[in-house]
């Protein structure tokens, strides 16, 4: 347990943080704190929900100069929602400074507000690439005065191919700022932004914790002629909204993805086999909560972060111990209460106390025939993904198709809350809408304009 006290930080904000309950360091805050307030760049590799928001945002705080109202520090973030939570969670720890302005720039809402924002004056911006790349090729944003920026979730941002925009956007900043880089997992196009924008990067790496007890765990014996079975009577008696599988080969991830959708239920697989494009294409589906079941390699889902994930079931035991409890993390976020299933042989019992003897807790069994359907008719999700032909390239941006679903042209205008996810990819771009209204919003599409031009838009 290390105190924030141990740090070069103001009483103001050691008393602020106390305010806000953070009574001592997180492994990950404790690892980059220091090294982070001596200017140094930075690659962290810790798991979302770590407390790294925090550790990156007292150290681009400590060097703001309140009385400039210039932007000082960026934070790059792969979607709106964690851009949205990364500022929220800036403001409350720069309450202890006088006037720090913080603004988000994402896709999704009209540029009008965002610009207006910037132009009465900002310390810190918080945004996703394409947003901030479009406002600096507008000049409505200036870095010429930015001394941090931030990298968060970059594993996240180059599995949604934004490298690129991200070598856009960092071109544009002063070669002698202070480079903070979070991420999950590191691969390859890690250590090439490395190479590229970062002055020797200390590199910091924290394991993953054990299961937070938020997440109840259970137990099913299981035979080879029953595994995959096992899984539907799961689905229909627990009728999760959305759930990951989590299955040893690529081999096993294809027989239930087959087995799944003969049953009925609206699963995919994702596993290294896959191209970029069907991968983007997945991955939207079950983000925008238009595909029930994700069916996937511990490679493949790297870099992964889904929201309110109801379920996650180990179809096969996981050798490694912390793998297992990777896994098991990506439900129960937040301080949500989430459920693990995880389905063992007899031939897997070594692994299952190797997980026991990891997270210092016995294994909870309980009994396969116990699994009754508890729902009426097929499990469906509750949205369904609309793929529009034309994307980046086209300059198509998530407020252009949220404008031509929420006008009247080609059709009924709908609400806000009847849309979910929007996703821009270079060549396409997917929009979730609620399952009632799927045949109707694609027929508008089809009818109206996007951006002042005819589109083609079909359901997936």
């Amino acid at each position: 347990m290390t105190a924030f006290s141990s740090l070069p930080l103001s009483p103001a904000v050691l008393a602020n943080l106390t305010q806000l309950g953070y009574e001592s360091m997180t492994p990950i805050q404790a690892a980059s704190l220091p090294v982070a307030l001596a200017g140094k760049d930075l690659i962290a590799q810790a798991k979302t929900g770590s407390g790294k928001t925090a550790a990156f945002a007292l150290a681009l705080l400590s060097k703001l100069n309140p009385r400039w109202f210039a932007v000082q520090a960026m934070v790059l973030c792969p979607t709106r929602e964690l851009a949205d939570q990364v500022t929220v969670e800036i403001r409350r720890l720069a309450r202890a400074e006088e006037n720090i302005k913080v603004v988000t720039l994402c896709g999704g809402v009209a540029t009008r507000g965002q610009r207006a924002s910037l132009e009465n004056g900002a310390h810190i911006v918080v945004g996703t690439p394409g947003r901030i790349m479009d406002l600096l090729e507008r000049e409505y944003l200036s870095l010429e005065n930015l001394n941090t920026l931030v990298l968060d979730e970059a594993d996240r941002m180059l599995d949604m191919g934004f490298f690129d925009d991200i070598a856009t956007v960092v071109k544009q900043t002063p070669k002698e700022r202070q480079t903070l880089l979070f991420s999950a997992t590191y691969p390859e196009g890690i250590e090439k932004l490395a190479k590229q924008f970062m002055r020797e990067p200390q590199q910091i790496t924290v394991k993953a914790a054990v299961a937070e007890n938020t997440i109840e765990q259970r137990f099913y014996e299981v035979e080879r002629s029953n595994r995959l079975d096992t899984v539907g009577l799961l689905l229909n008696h627990f009728r999760p909204v959305s759930t990951i599988a989590f299955c040893n080969t690529k081999a096993q991830c294809n027989e239930l993805v087959t087995l799944l959708q003969g049953q009925g239920f609206v699963a995919q697989a994702l596993h290294g086999d896959l191209e970029q494009r069907e991968r983007d294409q997945v991955l939207v589906q079950f983000a925008n909560r238009s595909c029930s079941v994700l069916v996937a390699t511990d490679v493949a889902s790297r870099g992964l972060d889904v929201k309110e994930l109801d379920l996650v079931i180990n179809v096969d035991i996981t050798p490694d111990a912390e793998v297992h409890v990777h896994r098991i993390g990506r439900t129960g976020r937040a301080g949500q209460s989430g459920l693990a299933v995880s389905l063992a042989s007899m031939n897997e019992m070594g692994s299952v106390g190797k997980i026991e003897q990891y997270q210092s807790a016995p294994s909870v069994w309980f009994k396969r025939d116990e699994l009754t359907p508890t729902g009426q008719g097929r499990l469906l999700p509750p949205m369904v993904t609309v793929q529009i032909a034309g994307g980046r390239k086209e300059k198509i941006r998530p407020g252009d198709v949220l404008g031509a679903l929420t006008s009247t042209d080609g059709g009924p205008a709908y609400t806000r809350e009847q849309i979910g996810k929007i996703a821009v990819t270079e060549y396409c771009t997917f929009v979730g809408v609620e399952r009632s209204i799927a045949k109707d919003a694609c027929a508008k599409l089809n009818a109206g304009k996007v951006k002042g031009k005819s589109v083609r838009a079909r359901l997936l």
